[in-house]
């Protein structure tokens, strides 16, 4: 049983436009450019999945460390990343990790059949990842599975998501700055911010007259926005 449901993704971008283009080759999606000139990565298919809607917002600072939050995306061959630097070899893992135009990580999986819609996971850094991964598995439902051979979570089947996975692995560094990938949720029916807290989420902005949402925190500071139903 969920509490919330998976609604979209969003990254921030110093360069919206530039940014926007590759997630969008990248993932499968099209590209419509808004007023302000942010971006949003919509699902080009005839019966369009929102929920496989990426929202990419300017902002003034720049990446300055490893991103806390990241994607595993699938393609046929890393030839389609031909001018993005390589950040592990090839072989050297059962993936390849490049770097995306403002340097963050993303992790390429070559597989022979490549669905419409490339993204595979996303990955959370964390220092504790049993408690992060129980806190969401208690806001999304789902499946989650420890595997212990390879000490991390991952949680399967949460409400609404259109990818495969959320992926908790543990990393000796502590969260210092604001993820630049988060993703928003929506209440389910009968559920209040209130319930999100007493499951050990924070309120770090409240809906106000200039932003639509909530914008909350997970137990190790990972941001999240939440909407109301």
């Amino acid at each position: 049983m969920s509490l919330v449901t998976f609604k979209d993704l969003c990254v921030d971008a110093t360069d919206a436009a530039a940014l926007g283009e590759f997630w969008a080759r990248t993932l499968g999606l099209r590209v419509e450019r808004l007023d302000d000139g942010d971006v949003v990565l919509r699902d080009p298919g005839p019966d369009p999945v929102p929920e496989r809607t990426v929202w990419v917002n300017t902002v003034p600072e720049v990446k300055t460390v490893k991103h806390r939050v990241h994607p595993d995306v699938r393609a046929r061959s890393l030839d389609e990343f031909p001018d993005r630097p390589r950040l592990t070899e090839p072989g050297q893992f059962h993936y390849t990790t490049l770097a995306d135009p403002e340097g963050g990580e993303l992790c390429v999986f070559t597989v022979d059949d490549v669905p419409s819609y490339r993204l595979k996971d996303i990955v959370v850094d964390c220092a504790d990842y049993r408690t992060v991964a129980a806190f969401w598995h208690g806001l999304l439902g789902g499946t989650l599975t420890q595997d212990d051979d390879m000490d991390y979570a991952y949680l399967d089947e949460g409400a609404g998501v259109p990818f495969e996975s959320f992926d908790f692995v543990p990393v000796p560094e502590p969260k210092t700055v604001k993820n630049r990938w988060h993703w928003d949720v929506t209440l389910d029916d009968g559920v209040s911010l209130d319930d999100l807290v007493a499951r050990g989420a924070r309120v770090l902005r409240a809906q106000d007259d200039e932003i639509g949402w909530t914008v909350m925190a997970d137990p190790e500071g990972n941001e999240f926005c939440v909407f109301q139903p």
